[in-house]
């Protein structure tokens, strides 16, 4: 009888003692459980009509009532803008990032301040792109991407940004805001696994995509990437993108525990390279752990060797002085720049 009970109110449990013992068989003579269940049905339905639906705005409307004003600073460094077409090594400035409190603390509140100056200290040290990370932003993603998208590109000549979140609705709302006039949005970041979904939206909105080699893990070998990477470039193709819209990230891994590794991310590079692809991917994760004044010496080195076996891109700390002399004084080795006494300033 407990049993039957049960069956009758799913997600019920009956707790049989002396009393109930006595009771139960009236109570399902009499089928008193279909009261009791159609009484609680009415509760759940009375508390329910008193709970206002959900209205999720358009990105329209939360830019007219959620998104602050953008006050426009005057600066003594801007952005000098970027040729889409240029060979030279694009980098893109990681600094704007939640996982640094400040940043946290200032895309929380709205505050320009500590964002604006991140942007103006790696524009100024030479940054073609700059990486704009909101963190997951699952309760105000889309407008505190609009809001932070029109801060950045309205006080420094409309740089070109990296979007990125797991948010797809907060890439969505800052593609929605953004000035495209020194470069197209880039969406950081799809893989082959469960964020595959990113190419689409990159294909939706004619935007770059950052194309991670592995899902949903890190690849075992190179023969794994490569299956990635053509699984995602047919994907692109496939919704009208160009190839030179999508950029393949090997994944640099931190040596400290995976040095043995390390070779094969170079390979994969040239294997990028030799397809005519375009390459990027978080170069200073390779130095993560060591001690912090070893860690742009390591950057500096991997990034050279990188840029000889084809990468065309890196996220990167751009106010790191030597990182950036390094990847100029490549890009002159490429014959990408025309070589003169003064490269080092430009």
């Amino acid at each position: 009888m407990k049993g039957e009970i049960q069956e009758k109110l799913p997600g019920w449990n009956v707790v049989v003692g002396p009393l109930e013992a006595v009771q139960l068989p009236k109570y399902m003579k009499d089928k008193e459980y279909e009261a009791a269940a159609a009484a609680a049905a009415a509760e759940n339905a009375a508390k329910a009509a008193t709970v206002a639906p959900v209205v999720e705005l358009s990105f329209d409307e939360l830019l007219a009532t959620k998104v602050p004003a953008i006050e426009v600073k005057t600066w003594d460094h801007q952005y000098k803008g970027h040729n889409p077409e240029a060979q030279t090594f694009v980098t893109i400035g990681e600094r704007i990032h939640c996982i640094a409190p400040s940043i946290r603390k200032a895309m929380d509140e709205r505050d320009p301040e500590p964002i604006l100056q991140r942007a103006y200290e790696q524009i100024k040290a030479g940054a073609t792109y700059l990486d704009v990370n909101i963190g997951p932003a699952e309760k105000d993603g889309p407008e505190r991407m609009m809001w932070a998208v029109k801060l950045l590109q309205e006080n420094f000549n409309n740089v070109p940004l990296a979007l990125d979140t797991a948010n797809m609705k907060a890439i969505e709302a800052g593609i929605k805001v953004y000035n495209r006039t020194n470069g197209k949005p880039i969406v950081n970041s799809a893989d082959a696994g469960s964020r595959i979904g990113y190419i689409d939206l990159a294909a939706a909105n004619d935007a770059i995509c950052i194309a991670l080699c592995s899902a949903d893990g890190i690849a075992k070998d190179n023969e794994e990437r490569m299956v990635h990477c053509d699984n995602m470039l047919e994907r692109g193709l496939s919704l009208g993108m160009e190839a030179t819209d999508l950029w393949f990230d090997p994944l640099f891994l931190v040596v400290k525990g995976m040095q043995d590794k390390q070779m094969e991310v170079l390979e994969a590079i040239k294997m990028f390279s030799d397809k005519g692809l375009k390459s990027t991917g978080g170069l200073s994760n390779n130095s993560n752990g060591a001690p912090k004044n070893v860690r742009p010496i390591m950057d500096s080195a991997l990034v050279a060797m990188c840029m000889m076996q084809g990468l065309t891109s890196a996220i990167v700390n751009p106010n790191d002085q030597r990182l950036m002399e390094t990847i100029k004084s490549c890009d002159i080795f490429k014959n990408h720049v025309l070589y003169s006494d003064s490269y080092l300033d430009l």
